[in-house]
């Protein structure tokens, strides 16, 4: 009777997650994954004890410290300073775009890739349409470099941060090896969205103006780029990096400048919780049965092939999105020989499938969502016409490089 209530309270938690609602609830997908941990818990599937070990309080760490860093960034007014800077360059369409592209990716990689298609949508949604430029192709390039980008380091997104906290891999070793992938991966981006909106890039030249604010607070400026780059080198050094994110926040945190509060506001605690949970939820998968069954049945395939381990990774983020499926694979990293390029493989592989559809990471979502504010609409069949060709290509790339470059 426990293992059905069990397995049900699982099959629930993880179609809610999935789909980001439960039918007549409103209900948001932390929600839905605190309430699951909770009945797992309450129908003994874990015990209290358990339960809170399996919560991995160096990736909570390491998340809760990029928001704090992240804030005050945002406070500074880097980012709008930063997207004014890069994007004015453009002097033609193809430049705009290759400009977005990098700006993108470049930036993801050193911050939250959520964070910074919150920044620039804006931004290129107001460039575009001062242009009288059709804004879906660059609005496309920022979620799927963004994407793209993030997967080049430990910081990028959240599930790297967990597999850089559950692997032990040094931060400068992760960006060695996917860094050239995440670089190539850009231009492939890049591309792709020329061949699908020929149209939409004329060979015309123009002189863009950013038609928004780019003020920034110099003085805290000055010290979030000291505060990124101690912890950036610490990191390199091989500092843990859950420590040297903590001392970095901490150091943002001591101020007689800006007021805590509106930092700790801009703290997204319902992402920890989510995570929480996930921690908590995907324990008690570990010991059902048809867990173990899958897990029995599968592992000996996907140990041995690279191509099928990835194939796995990238429909799994699809249906129950990346985190979910980076938390499920966690435990099979010991079965490979070559542990290192199995927990890169699952980084680069859950990243990059979530520019499949536009449903497909939190970063399209929010480019789509920002988007709708200018009047611009990015449909399902729009972004799937560019996102398919991307997520093949560029996971194809990425575990050929992983494969020969050890």
């Amino acid at each position: 009777m426990n293992q059905l209530l069990t397995d049900s309270v699982i099959i629930v938690a993880i179609l809610g997650i999935a789909v980001g609602a439960l039918p007549g609830l409103r209900m948001n997908r932390s929600a839905i994954a605190l309430a699951g941990a909770t009945a797992l818990v309450a129908v003994g599937a874990l015990t209290l004890t358990d339960a809170y070990k399996a919560i991995d309080l160096n990736t909570i760490a390491l998340i809760l410290s990029m928001m704090v860093i992240n804030a005050n960034l945002k406070l500074s007014g880097f980012f709008s300073l930063a997207s004014a800077r890069i994007l004015t360059l453009a002097r033609s369409p193809r430049q705009l775009l290759a400009l977005v592209c990098a700006a993108s990716g470049i930036l993801s990689a050193l911050f939250l890739n959520d964070t910074i298609c919150l920044m620039l949508t804006p931004f290129v949604a107001e460039l575009c349409l001062a242009a009288y430029l059709n804004p879906v192709p660059y609005l496309i390039a920022v979620a799927t470099s963004a994407n793209i980008g993030s997967m080049a380091t430990i910081i990028g997104n959240p599930q790297n941060m967990l597999i850089g906290a559950s692997s032990a891999i040094p931060f400068s070793s992760f960006a060695a090896r996917l860094a050239v992938p995440a670089l190539l991966g850009l231009a492939v981006a890049y591309m792709i969205i020329i061949l699908s909106f020929r149209r939409d890039f004329p060979a015309k030249r123009f002189a863009l103006h950013n038609r928004g604010s780019s003020a920034c607070y110099r003085p805290l400026l000055v010290k979030c780029l000291l505060a990124i780059a101690g912890m950036i080198a610490a990191c390199f050094l091989g500092a843990p990096i859950a420590l040297a994110s903590l001392a970095a926040a901490s150091v943002l945190l001591v101020t007689r400048r800006v007021r805590s509060e509106r930092v700790v506001r801009e703290v997204d605690f319902s992402l920890l919780v989510f995570f929480a949970s996930l921690f908590i939820i995907t324990e008690a998968v570990k010991g059902t049965d048809a867990f173990k069954a899958a897990v029995a049945w599968a592992l000996p395939a996907i140990t041995k092939s690279p191509v099928l381990f990835v194939g796995f990774s990238t429909v799994f983020s699809n249906l129950i999105s990346n985190v979910p499926t980076v938390l499920l694979f966690r435990p099979l990293i010991d079965a490979f020989a070559d542990k290192q390029t199995a927990w890169l493989l699952l980084a680069m592989s859950s990243t990059l499938a979530g520019n499949l559809t536009l449903l497909g990471s939190v970063a399209n979502l929010i480019v789509a969502e920002g988007a709708k504010k200018y009047g611009v609409e990015i449909r399902f069949g729009t972004y799937l016409r560019v996102g398919l060709p991307i997520t093949v290509l560029t996971i194809a790339i990425g575990t050929g490089w992983l494969m020969l470059v050890r």
